[in-house]
């Protein structure tokens, strides 16, 4: 077996020991190694801090299991050894996690259905849309809007496949029929499809895009996997755009959180009238968000971030957002 292989099987176990973000978990698998770190906790040899943090009983079967669904999914477990995985991204996840470890450090590894690599979707002109999931038909439209005409300038739209806002964008993006125009972050395993009504939206954003989770095959959505979701949203992209959020929606988790890793956030406005809107209007009463009202502005601040200079649209792009239900 393989070097690469024990640390795939290793990265896979732990996932099942332990929750993958808990910060105990990260500093002792930094510390000796994936593999070293899964046998002694398998062994019940890991220091009491370690083995408190981990579920009793764990066993080498689960990791197995979760790799040989991937492998029947057509997807992989792409971990720190491997070439295509984002090193640099993740390096403001380390500087997060001694600040507050409530947000915990960079993944073990992620699981990925679709073809494009992890390190180039990453690393490319990049944004995450959040917002509402109980979204008004303005907050519907505008996200597909958003996305349709970034999508269309070669900006790979991230979100997390929820109803609402999240779909919308998702929709948006795949409306432009471009080969990874959007990327799905999902707070459960990869084979789960869920929320159940995206399943469909699911299999076509794993076709023209990727479906991404750090959890793994099986693993059921929980509360606080949706607010680590949003982690990776604003770390894998150059920017977070935030459409509809009202004074307590976890989109907002996402914008604060973008904000401390040092990415723009933008925040498109609604009808002041709209508790819809709410969360959106303080994040740029507060100065956390810029105001966004075009697609133009979302490049804007996408360019400042890579220097780029550039930003004149693509020719013969629609104006008018296709059909896409």
């Amino acid at each position: 077996m393989s070097s690469s292989t024990d640390a795939r099987r290793a990265r896979a176990f732990l996932q099942h020991a332990a929750e993958p973000t808990n910060p105990v978990l990260g500093r002792y698998v930094a510390e000796v190694g994936p593999v070293d770190a899964a046998h002694r906790i398998a062994g019940c040899s890991a220091p009491a801090d370690v083995l408190a943090e981990s579920r009793r009983h764990v066993r080498w079967q689960l990791a197995d299991a979760s790799l040989r669904t991937a492998a029947e999914l057509g997807a992989r477990f792409v971990i720190p050894e491997d070439e295509e995985w984002p090193a640099d991204v993740f390096a403001g996840l380390s500087t997060l996690a001694t600040d507050d470890d409530t947000f915990g450090g960079p993944p073990l590894g992620l699981w990925v259905h679709g073809e494009p690599r992890l390190d180039e979707v990453a690393a490319a002109r990049s944004v995450a849309i959040v917002g509402a999931r109980a979204a008004t038909e303005y907050g519907e439209h505008h996200a597909a809007d958003f996305a349709y005409a970034l999508a269309s300038r070669n900006v790979v739209v991230w979100s997390g496949a929820a109803y609402g806002i999240d779909g919308e964008a998702h929709r948006g993006a795949l409306a432009t029929d471009r080969r990874a125009c959007t990327v799905a972050v999902l707070p459960c395993g990869i084979d789960l499809g869920y929320p159940a009504g995206h399943v469909g939206l699911l299999k076509r954003i794993a076709a023209s895009g990727a479906v991404v989770s750090e959890y793994p095959p099986g693993m059921p959505p929980a509360r606080h996997r949706f607010l680590q979701r949003h982690r990776l949203l604003s770390v894998l992209t150059r920017a977070t755009v935030v459409i509809e959020a009202g004074q307590r929606s976890g989109a907002l988790h996402a914008a604060r959180l973008a904000d401390k890793l040092g990415r723009p956030v933008l925040a498109i406005p609604g009808p002041v009238s709209s508790a819809a809107s709410a969360g959106c209007h303080r994040l740029i009463q507060d100065g956390t968000a810029r105001l966004a009202t075009s697609a133009d502005d979302v490049i804007a601040v996408i360019e400042e971030v890579e220097g780029e200079v550039d930003a004149e649209p693509e020719a013969g792009i629609p104006a008018v957002v296709p059909d896409r239900r």
